[in-house]
Parts: structure tokens; C-alpha cells; sequence
């Protein structure tokens, strides 16, 4: 077949403006993850990051990527090993991210004292002002 032969599938010429791209979800998770200018795939590393800064074991890179987009979406809610990260990572409180039950007790960490916790919060924030510089300098 030549290229001659090729005819196009309609006559019809293009529109002159692109649809509108798909808008982030309108939740407070969601909100949280734009409003530090981060993509899902920059909360998704830094969900696997933390996790195995803290030897927690979580879903694959993949599996979050839906997982974070139901999430966004309000289809789910994350367990509560997920809203932990989540918070950490976004520095946020669970009521800043939308985590409906922010008035149930807080699950102890086997073999965890508060002073302890507090301790490994800190270090998570220093993890993460490093990792924002590192991400910031690879985008630059």
C-alpha cells in the first residue's frame, strides 16, 4: 500500500483547543499533595522511602499508584499504616488530610514509648527536607 492510499478516518478538521486536562480530585488528601507541588508518583517514592526508613512493609510502587488515587478520589480511606505515612510525608495531621476517625485512640507501636515516637517523627522530618532538596535539585 502506498501512502497515497492512506486516507485519514474523517474530514473533519481538528478542534483549535485542547479539552481541559483532568482536574486532581477536590479532597483534602488531594489538596495536601498539590499544594506542595508534589505529582503521585513523588508521594508514592516517598511512601516506599519512609516505609523502608522505618522497616514497615507496604504495597508495590503500583498498587499504590491506585491505591493513592482512590484515596484522593474518596473512594477509600487508607489503613491506618498508610494515613501514618501519609502524614508524615505531607506533614500534616490526620484532620488536615480528611481521616474520618481522627477521634478514635491512637494504636500503640509494639515496644514504642511517646518519647521514642517522637524521636523517629523527627528523623522523618529531617528525611524529608532532604529528600525535597534532593528531588528539587533533580528537577532543576
Amino acid at each position: 500500500m502506498s501512502a497515497a492510499a492512506v486516507v485519514p478516518l474523517t474530514e473533519r478538521p481538528r478542534p483549535t483547543v485542547q479539552p481541559p486536562a483532568a482536574r486532581a480530585a477536590d479532597t483534602p488528601l488531594a489538596r495536601a499533595r498539590a499544594s506542595r507541588g508534589w505529582s503521585q508518583l513523588q508521594v508514592i517514592r516517598s511512601l516506599l522511602l519512609l516505609a523502608d526508613h522505618w522497616g514497615w512493609l507496604i504495597a508495590s510502587a503500583n498498587s499504590l499508584k491506585v491505591q493513592l488515587s482512590r484515596w484522593e478520589n474518596g473512594a477509600n480511606e487508607p489503613s491506618p499504616t498508610y494515613q501514618v505515612l501519609l502524614c508524615a510525608v505531607l506533614r500534616a495531621t490526620p484532620s488536615e488530610l480528611g481521616f474520618g476517625r481522627v477521634d478514635r485512640p491512637a494504636v500503640p507501636i509494639p515496644g514504642e514509648d511517646v518519647a521514642a515516637l517522637a524521636d523517629r517523627v523527627q528523623s522523618l522530618e529531617t528525611l524529608v527536607i532532604q529528600l525535597s532538596a534532593r528531588l528539587g535539585s533533580v528537577v532543576a
